[in-house]
């Protein structure tokens, strides 16, 4: 847009033909629903102009044709029925175009879904007949419901959404976007339409529309701009109804390399080295959602070849990888980890992905097959690398089997990156600057030069002051922070000979000069791909206090 002495404010009795107009060189990313639909659609077609942005009691409006007397007429008479100011903007076809695609979104189909579901009250109605399940999924499927569904969904992947939550609240159903681990309220409806989304999303997973009083599990693909989306569905009864969450798994960012997850420095090279290895125990650990199956699935991608057979157990199956053996435990039928890790055992697998160690039987049969020939990558959750041996001690594996069969843990966390289309540098206090050479002390310089860090400049930091690359947020994507530890005879003697001292082994680290989680962020920060507020959060630090800010 040009300066603002350019712009043209005109109100309804004072619009007229106009020729010193703002120039609109580029459509905003997003509209509001309310603000596109201060002009009806079929006004913005026929006159070639249209609502983008809203402040206060000024509406600012884009027009093709500046000197068009229809279109002006028109403008004036939105003027006056919204009781507001108009500030107009010149701009060419291709950018109206892309504005009028802002029309159709969520509020225009929910009104419509509202008013389809008055004249077809039978989706509300619970007490139906099971033999007319056709009859009302064949409603669904014709419903403006069926394009709610649609829109809710293209709204989500559109906005890089890992999940959607549909829950029902007591007056009204609340739909919720995560997005760079953060949820957001994208829309709200009414309470009678609720019900009606929830079985349509229960029919693309092929689920029963009728259980409402358990939990359900499914999933299903669609495909959106061209390219296949997973959906993985689980419904969940609760006190106002029944809850659905839809985790999408977009294959392509399953599918990143290893380097752009975040693993840097050392910590990269050594996982590159366990890899390597013809068999042996490599973990992932960390809390849910903290990335660790993504980081799997990038180590598997590195190792499908095909002279290799890699065979994975999974609850559930999160990607589809071509070239992988994936099957699906189902513990309902008696097929656990621990009985498909016998199984597969049988399969001549020479790399073998445990999704999860989840009791001492998976734990024994998984540190069998590592020390037998194969591969064996899993997951485990505890806090910090260290912290896993411990674990997998307390779970009842003999410690000289663990030390022999263990190659690396590598403990992660995901923290939110600064939007690199307007991060800046941005002052600190002093207080938190000296903190952080503090810890920058304790890294070895050769660590710091594989960072590509001058511990004897002036660290600098940067913030996202927000964008329309970002929305407004500052934030845009994830990245890991991580804490690999290398199993070396060191540590295997702490092992065999202390019991897996979780104190000891925290000592031996930070000796060896590995990376905690921690340092492993600050130099992030410092690189500018976070910030130290996002560190702090994950992990429990104190850098940030109400004293330093």
């Amino acid at each position: 847009m040009e300066k603002e002495k350019n712009k043209k404010k005109t109100s309804g009795d004072a619009l007229s033909v106009v020729d010193d107009v703002a120039k609109l060189e580029k459509a905003p990313k997003k509209i509001d629903n309310d603000v596109i639909n201060i002009i009806p659609e079929e006004v913005a077609k026929k006159y070639k102009i249209a609502s983008f942005e809203k402040v206060g009691n000024l509406v600012k409006i884009a027009i093709v044709d500046s000197r068009d007397i229809g279109a002006l007429n028109a403008l004036r008479f939105v003027a006056e029925k919204e009781n507001v100011e108009l500030e107009v903007y010149l701009t060419g076809q291709s950018v109206f175009e892309e504005i009028l695609k802002s029309y159709g979104g969520s509020a225009e189909i929910l009104k419509e879904a509202v008013e389809s579901f008055h004249e077809n009250v039978v989706l509300g109605d619970e007490k139906k007949n099971p033999n007319e399940n056709e009859k009302r999924n064949e409603i669904l499927k014709d419903a403006p419901v069926t394009k709610l569904v649609q829109v809710i969904i293209s709204h989500a992947v559109e906005g890089r959404a890992s999940d959607i939550h549909i829950e029902p609240m007591d007056k009204d159903y609340r739909v919720r976007f995560r997005v760079d681990g953060t949820l957001h309220i994208n829309l709200i409806i009414p309470k009678e339409i609720g019900p009606a989304v929830i079985s349509r999303i229960k029919i693309l997973a092929n689920l029963q529309i009728d259980e409402k009083r358990k939990p359900q599990d499914g999933r299903f693909k669609m495909v959106n701009n061209g390219k296949e989306i997973d959906f993985r569905v689980s419904t969940l009864p609760v006190i106002s109804g029944e809850k659905v969450v839809m985790r999408i798994l977009d294959k392509d960012q399953g599918l990143a390399k290893i380097e752009s997850l975040g693993l840097m420095g050392t910590a990269l090279e050594d996982v590159e080295k366990a890899i390597k290895e013809t068999y042996g125990m490599i973990l992932f650990t960390g809390p849910t959602g903290s990335g660790k199956s993504t980081s799997l699935y990038s180590l598997l991608k590195i190792l499908n070849e095909e002279e290799r057979n890699i065979i994975t157990l999974e609850d559930p199956i999160e990607y589809n990888i071509e070239g992988l053996n994936q099957s699906q435990i189902k513990p309902e039928i008696g097929y656990t980890f621990a009985s498909g890790l016998r199984t597969i055992l049988r399969q001549d697998p020479n790399v073998i992905m445990v999704g999860e160690i989840r009791d001492s039987e998976t734990a024994e049969l998984a540190v069998h097959a590592a020390l037998t020939g194969h591969l064996m990558f899993s997951t485990l959750h505890t806090n910090t690398a260290p912290g896993a041996i411990p674990r997998l001690i307390d779970m009842g594996i003999e410690p000289f089997l663990l030390s022999s069969s263990l190659r690396i843990v590598v403990a992660q966390r995901l923290v939110r990156q600064a939007c690199p289309s307007c991060k800046e540098e941005k002052s600190i206090p002093e207080s938190i600057k000296e903190a952080i050479k503090k810890e920058l002390k304790k890294i070895s310089p050769n660590e710091l030069k594989k960072y590509n860090i001058d511990p004897q400049k002036e660290p600098k930091f940067f913030y996202g002051k927000g964008c329309d690359t970002c929305n407004g947020t500052g934030i845009k994507g994830r990245l890991a922070i991580y804490e690999a530890m290398l199993i070396n005879d060191d540590i295997r003697a702490i092992i065999t000979e202390k019991g897996g001292s979780e104190d000891l082994l925290e000592k031996e680290r930070d000796k060896l000069g590995i990376l905690t989680m921690r340092q492993d962020g600050i130099l992030k920060v410092i690189l500018g791909l976070t910030t130290m507020e996002e560190v702090d959060r994950v992990t429990e630090g104190n850098i940030i206090t109400e004293e330093t800010i």
